[in-house]
This record gives structure tokens, sequence and C-alpha cells, in this order.
């Protein structure tokens, strides 16, 4: 049995999740809807990215078995076509991940988007933080996740591409020769 979990604040991730369901025939939930996830042996993940964390990936890891087949996919602005700023994700990832995931779960990355009109107060003020520590640092010192943040500021941006599913789709195919490296 297989299931697509996904963390979603502001729709980007659910969209991305429910065309994956669409296209491969995987149910898809939001993470915490089901208490139990043992049942499954393989997991999709689905997360937005929030200040580093994956949203939704520590209940996830929780309630699933240490058996079953984790697939972490992480929903951000960071351009997948940056592979420091991937790289960058993955690492994240892999310390939010129990050391039974850590070195076999594959991490892929999409483009989301964000709506600054739509932020919560707490985000808004998050992301007011970030852009001023980001607009501070030398331009040789800005990560790609910090020139993401300078670029977006104050914008409304989707990036969500329905095309940058293909490597996930292929792994689930059993095709890895396109799989992020672990």
């Amino acid at each position: 049995m297989e299931i697509i979990v996904y963390g979603s604040q502001y729709g980007t991730t659910q969209r991305y999740a429910e065309e994956l369901s669409r296209q491969t025939g995987i149910p898809a939930i939001r993470s915490g809807e089901k208490a139990d996830l043992s049942p499954y042996q393989t997991v999709i993940h689905m997360g937005g990215l929030y200040a580093g964390s994956v949203k939704g990936l520590k209940t996830t890891v929780k309630t699933i078995s240490e058996q079953a087949e984790l697939i972490v996919v992480t929903v951000g602005l960071v351009d997948g076509s940056n592979a420091e700023g991937v790289e960058n994700i993955r690492r994240s990832v892999r310390k939010q991940l129990p050391k039974a995931f850590c070195d076999k779960a594959p991490v892929f990355h999409l483009r989301g988007g964000m709506d600054y009109r739509k932020l919560s107060l707490g985000h808004k003020a998050m992301m007011q933080v970030a852009y001023r520590r980001a607009k501070a640092l030398p331009e040789e010192k800005q990560t790609p996740e910090i020139q993401a943040v300078l670029a977006t500021h104050h914008q409304a941006v989707d990036f969500v591409d329905f095309g940058a599913l293909h490597p996930i789709l292929a792994y689930l195919d059993g095709n890895t020769e396109k799989v992020p490296k672990k």
C-alpha cells in the first residue's frame, strides 16, 4: 500500500500532492489526518519548507513503520535547477529524519510559491527578519535560499510546475537514473 502525505500551509504543496495523486492513483491526505501510517509500505511525504523545516515531516515519521519506504519531497522558493540550493535542502532534511530513514530516503525538491499578502502575521514577521538579514549579507555570502528570499520579498510568486514531478514519477516507476543522490 502506498500513500501521499502532505504538509501545506498556503496550498502550493497541496496542489503538487493532488497532481501526483491524480497521475499515480496513490491517495493523498493532509499530514496528521491519519493517526497511524504503519500499514503503508511506501509513504511519500510532501512538505513546504518553513525556516528549514519540512511541514508535517516530524508527524509522518513518528507514525510510519521503520521498514516502510519513505520518499521526501520538499516544496520551497529555491529553484530546483540550483544544485547548491537543493543540496543545502537535502542536508537539512537529513537532519530532520530518524536514523532509520536518514540514509535511504530519497529527497526531491519542487519549486513552490508565496503570496506575501496571504502570509500569517507570524510568517510575515519571520520573512521580514529573514529579508533584513539577507540584505545585510555581502553577495558572495548569499546562499541560493537567501537569494530566493531577496528576489521574492513582498511579491506574489507562483513557480509551480507539474512537469517537475517527472523525476518522482520515474522513481516510482523504478527508473532510478534520475533519482537525486541520497
